[in-house]
């Protein structure tokens, strides 16, 4: 079985063929996802899946992405919403996303309120971080968050994600690995130990190669799965089965 640990599956490009894009995951043996909510307007949807579906799995947070949709008042909500559900396995997605540089003082301000209350509550954190490898990893180190979390869609050096690895994280690969430029994320993955990844589509963005301007869905983490086993020399199913561990170690899945 494998484990989408990433995906998006409330967003409206899957409301006219949802059920239909479920059947095509299992069908390739996809068997639970995680899907995140990323603003406040967002979060019943996503509540409403996970209660829908026992092979959906939740988190809640605000993403730096919808900056302009996000209120001050919403950590408070975020609080409140977490003490109210039980079953949200992860804070998240959150994190920084350094090529909007307007709004990057309160990217801060809201991640840093996000990582304090994932602190309080004990929970994973999946975080979005483009171009804020270091700075994050740096500020993850000063607040030793006691579940780690997911770095979610990385695309660092083997470095960076050893940092993260040493911090009690692991990072998430999808399509970044499928594309041949991708050589210094190639170097990253095969330096990974067998715990220190998990598989993820991102789904509908993050396209893989030869998808590009497509629609991205579950179904096709087996690529995904099948570019890392390659890049490892390892088979698929042991890959499978590495990252379907990891999944329910981090996010606490039966």
């Amino acid at each position: 079985m494998l484990i989408d640990a990433h995906c998006h599956l409330d967003f409206a490009e899957f409301d006219d063929d949802r059920d239909a894009m479920f059947e095509r995951a299992r069908a390739v043996g996809v068997g639970h996802f995680m899907v995140p909510g990323t603003t406040r307007e967002r979060w019943p949807g996503v509540l409403a899946l996970g209660e829908k579906r026992d092979d959906v799995s939740i988190s809640l947070g605000l993403h730096p992405y919808f900056m302009d949709e996000h209120r001050e008042e919403d950590v408070e909500a975020l609080a409140q919403a977490l003490d109210e559900h039980p079953e949200v396995k992860a804070l998240g997605e959150c994190g920084i996303d350094a090529r909007f540089d307007e709004s990057l003082a309160d990217q801060w301000a809201l991640f840093n309120a996000q990582l304090r209350l994932a602190k309080s509550r004990q929970l994973p954190v999946v975080i979005h971080c483009v171009h804020a490898n270091d700075k994050v990893s740096q500020r993850l180190r000063q607040l030793d968050l006691p579940a780690g979390g997911l770095i979610h869609a990385f695309a660092g050096s083997p470095d960076q994600a050893w940092k993260f690895l040493d911090l009690g994280f692991v990072v998430g690969l999808g399509g970044a690995v499928t594309y041949e430029r991708a050589q210094r994320l190639w170097r990253a993955v095969k330096s990974l130990p067998e715990d220190g990844f998990v598989l993820e589509t991102d789904s509908p963005d993050m396209p893989l190669c030869g998808h590009q301007g497509q629609r991205n869905e579950p179904a096709r983490i087996g690529q995904v799965c099948e570019m890392v086993a390659n890049l490892r020399g390892e088979t698929p199913e042991a890959i499978a089965a590495q990252s379907t561990a990891t999944a329910k170690r981090v996010f606490g899945l039966s």
